[in-house]
């Protein structure tokens, strides 16, 4: 499963985005950014195949080896891009982070107002942690192997929130003057949301979480007079 999942990761990294491409070459290491397309499909599959290996075996039992072979590459293609397993390791936090980022972005875009766009954020996480399982062996590891990228990972993610609470806010849609704390309170409830519904079991269905969560975030829990 884990081999068939990076096939069709890298295929569909091949046909993504320009954002996406750049995103996946400037995750290499210093000076060896890919000038081809071939190399970023190449820098593509090491990645793809990275969290794979990380996920399964963690950091410190994955191995470069185990990362080459599963994205079907020489290991001399490995030291092209990257510098060490530390390097791939790092650039992998940010690239699952980008990846969450552009998985939800287009439907919070064209959701009606901000209740509806928080609900549509959280259910496309969902179905997106349904089919990476691995992000948060990755995530939490990254606590010790890289915290400054675990930092980065949940800080701008809230910072986004925040800014779309803001702008709701002055639009009328949500309360005004909502802060970081509303912003991270989201994040916290979303990300724990994705493991329990996500990761632990898919006994409920992502739109029936997101409903329960939209409805709270519009109501609140409060007894209202």
């Amino acid at each position: 499963m884990g081999e068939n999942r990076v096939r069709t990761a890298t295929k569909a990294g091949s046909e993504g985005t320009s954002e996406t491409a750049n995103d996946a070459q400037s995750a290499a290491s210093a000076g060896k950014e890919p000038r081809t397309a071939r190399g970023r499909k190449t820098l593509r599959a090491i990645l793809d195949a990275a969290a794979v290996e990380f996920g399964e075996k963690g950091f410190h039992d994955g191995s470069i080896s185990g990362i080459t072979r599963r994205a079907g590459v020489a290991l001399g293609s490995f030291y092209t891009y990257f510098d060490s397993k530390d390097a791939v390791f790092r650039a992998l936090v940010r690239d699952m982070s980008d990846q969450v980022r552009d998985h939800v972005a287009p439907a919070i875009r064209s959701a009606e107002n901000q209740i509806a766009a928080e609900r549509a954020g959280l259910l496309e996480f969902l179905r997106f942690v349904r089919e990476h399982k691995e992000i948060y062996r990755i995530i939490d590891e990254a606590e010790f192997v890289d915290p400054a990228s675990f930092h980065a990972h949940y800080a701008t993610t809230a910072d986004r929130i925040a800014k779309r609470l803001v702008a709701a806010g002055e639009r009328g849609e949500v309360t005004p003057g909502l802060s970081e704390v509303h912003a991270w309170a989201i994040m916290g409830m979303n990300v724990f949301l994705g493991l329990r519904y996500g990761v632990w079991s898919e006994d409920v269905a992502p739109e029936d979480v997101a409903d329960v969560i939209a409805e709270m975030l519009a109501k609140g829990i409060g007894v209202r007079d």
